[in-house]
């Protein structure tokens, strides 16, 4: 069997299969019913690990197992291990999302909370600082801090940027805003995130920049975030943040704002 690496590469990616399985299973799907032993030889798997490869598969949905001896692998349609894959994502997700919701009154939340608390009160806060790889890291830092916010919220970014905060941290807004956290956004905003925009503006101030293009946030003028590359010529998964604990720095910023902040328009002057 000739399949190309960049092929199972791929495939693996997807499948969030390893080597061996991906090898085995494209193995199958080219025999439609096969052996172990004949498995193992098609796909230059060792014989030891075969075995252990197809029960991992079977478990995961890609294979059924046929009754009778010898044992014979059956392979399924790629459209329904499609499927089950999809079920069983949804599954685990939700299990391990409910063992986490039980964490919250757990001793061992209490516990690593005190370790962090402890470790936390020798490290001065300029070290607080580190890089964030990748835009689903990236929100998932600028949500907590977000969620940490006790007076403002300063936000400029991009116009797919101002799309991807609704999306991604719409509901964290709203509850800041009850909080009494003063938000504000700028962004280049246009026919094509107008609506994006009026529906942050129930949570936020919302202005408009033109020939500024920029991508940063700044947490109760102490916490900076702000992002090193342009989102329009970077994948998400290359992505680069850097945060920052610095008022000293996010004051200085904040200020920069304020003054540009008097000359962006607000939605209601957008057209």
């Amino acid at each position: 069997m000739i399949v190309r690496e960049e092929f199972l590469s791929r495939l693996r990616k997807i499948f969030d299969l390893n080597l061996y399985e991906v090898r085995v299973w494209t193995a199958l799907l080219s025999r439609g019913v096969s052996t172990a032993g004949e498995l193992s030889n098609i796909s230059d798997v060792p014989r030891s690990r075969t075995y252990d490869i197809l029960e991992s598969l079977e478990k995961k949905g890609f294979i059924i197992m046929k009754l009778g001896k010898p044992i014979k692998f059956v392979a399924l349609k790629p459209e329904e291990v499609v499927e089950r894959v999809k079920k069983n994502l949804v599954v685990e997700a939700q299990a391990k999302s409910k063992r986490l919701e039980q964490l919250k009154g757990d001793e061992v939340l209490h516990e690593l909370t005190s370790l962090f608390t402890q470790g936390v009160k020798f490290v001065e806060p300029s070290e607080l600082s580190g890089s964030l790889r990748g835009r689903q890291n990236m929100y998932n830092h600028l949500d907590m801090m977000i969620r940490d916010a006790e007076k403002t919220i300063t936000i400029v970014t991009t116009t797919e940027g101002l799309n991807r905060k609704l999306e991604a941290l719409m509901l964290s807004f709203e509850k800041a805003k009850k909080r009494g956290v003063k938000i504000r956004i700028a962004a280049p905003i246009n026919s094509s995130n107008m609506k994006i925009a009026k529906e942050l503006g129930k949570v936020a101030e919302v202005r408009s920049i033109d020939g500024f293009k920029a991508r940063f946030a700044i947490i109760d003028s102490e916490q900076l975030m702000f992002m090193l590359l342009d989102d329009e010529k970077v994948h998400p998964n290359y992505d680069v943040g850097v945060w920052i604990n610095t008022e000293f720095f996010a004051r200085a910023l904040e200020q920069m704002f304020e003054l540009a902040w008097q000359r962006f328009k607000p939605l209601s002057k957008v057209k």
